[in-house]
C-alpha cells in the first residue's frame, strides 16, 4: 500500500476508536505509520481525510445489508417483505458494540463546527439514498433517476437516519425491522383504504 491508502486504513481505524473531534492529524499518523505533510498532499486535509474514512466505513457495510456472503435479498424487490428483509439486515448492524453508525450521531451534532465534513458527507449521504433504492426496489444504482433519490432515496435515508438515532439513544426501545414494517403496513392501508370496512 502507497501513502494514501496507508492513511485511509490508519484514519478507519481512529475513527472506530476515538470518533472525528477526538481524532487529530498526529493519531493518524501514528496509526498509519506515514507522516503529516501526507494528509494534505493526499487529502487535503484531516477533516477531508476523515470524511473519506467514514464514507469508506459505510460503503462497507454493503454485503451487511443485503444479508451477509450471500447472493443478495431473498425476498421480492418492492415488496413489503424485502422493506421487513433488508431493514432487519440493517438494525443487525446497529445492535453490534462500537457500531460505526455512532459517527453519524457525532457527525450530525458537529457538521455546523467542520463546513468541509459535513459537505463532503452531505454528497455522501445522497450516494447512500442512490444505493438503498436499489437494494429495496431491485435495479441498478446507475438507472436511479435524480426524481427517485429525492423522494424515494431520501425516504430511505430519513428512515436509516431516525434508526441510527434511536438505537444510538436507547437500544432497549428502539424498534426492530418487524415494528417498522407493520408502521409501513398500516400507512399502506391507510393511504390506500385497504384497512377500512
Amino acid at each position: 500500500m502507497g501513502h494514501r491508502e496507508d492513511l485511509l486504513e490508519g484514519a478507519k481505524r481512529c475513527l472506530l476508536r476515538k470518533g472525528f473531534m477526538r481524532t487529530t492529524a498526529r493519531d493518524i499518523v501514528k496509526e498509519s505509520g506515514t507522516n503529516l505533510a501526507s494528509i494534505g498532499y493526499h487529502y487535503g486535509s484531516k477533516d477531508a481525510l476523515l470524511a473519506q474514512a467514514y464514507v469508506a466505513l459505510v460503503e462497507g457495510m454493503a454485503d451487511a445489508f443485503e444479508g451477509g456472503e450471500k447472493a443478495g435479498p431473498a425476498t421480492e424487490p418492492g415488496s413489503v417483505e424485502r422493506f421487513q428483509e433488508v431493514w432487519t439486515n440493517v438494525i443487525a448492524t446497529m445492535k453490534e458494540p462500537g457500531s460505526l453508525w455512532r459517527l453519524s450521531m457525532e457527525i450530525i451534532v458537529i457538521g455546523d463546527q467542520l463546513p468541509e465534513l459535513r459537505d463532503h458527507l452531505a454528497k455522501a449521504q445522497q450516494e447512500a439514498g442512490r444505493g438503498f433504492i436499489p437494494l429495496l426496489m431491485g435495479g441498478r444504482e446507475e438507472d436511479v433517476s435524480e426524481e427517485e433519490l429525492g423522494t424515494l432515496g431520501m425516504f430511505y435515508v430519513t428512515l436509516m437516519t431516525g434508526l441510527i438515532a434511536q438505537w444510538t439513544f436507547d437500544p432497549k426501545t428502539a424498534p426492530g425491522a418487524d415494528q417498522i414494517t407493520a408502521g409501513l403496513r398500516r400507512v399502506i392501508e391507510a393511504a390506500t383504504g385497504a384497512g377500512a370496512p
